[in-house]
């Protein structure tokens, strides 16, 4: 499947579901980056809430640049302070090898 379509489904299927994990006034922990993970490990994607009290210092974009190379995933969609994730399996297992060494 071409990456365009990929993107196109995914992006349709998240605007329904509510976001599996909240970034709060902390920021993006590494308890919140292993929680995220772990969503991306069980379904291809994940749905992520900035709350209000995080965006003090950091706008939302620039939050979610650093989920995504943090966590090696690809931004599907931005929408307010709600943002979408997606890592494909094949990928995972990139990840991890590169972070292991």
């Amino acid at each position: 499947m071409k990456k365009r379509t990929v993107r196109k489904t995914r992006r349709s299927q998240t605007g329904v579901e509510k976001p599996a994990v909240r970034i709060g006034k902390k920021g993006a922990t590494d308890s919140v980056m292993k929680e995220i993970f772990k969503h991306l490990d069980k379904e291809e994607t994940v749905k992520v809430k900035i709350l209000r009290t995080a965006l003090v210092d950091e706008g939302a974009e620039n939050i979610a640049h650093k989920v995504a190379a943090a966590t090696g995933a690809k931004i599907v969609q931005i929408r307010g302070h709600t943002f979408t994730l997606y890592l494909p399996k094949t990928a995972k297992k990139v990840f991890i090898r590169r972070s292991a060494e």
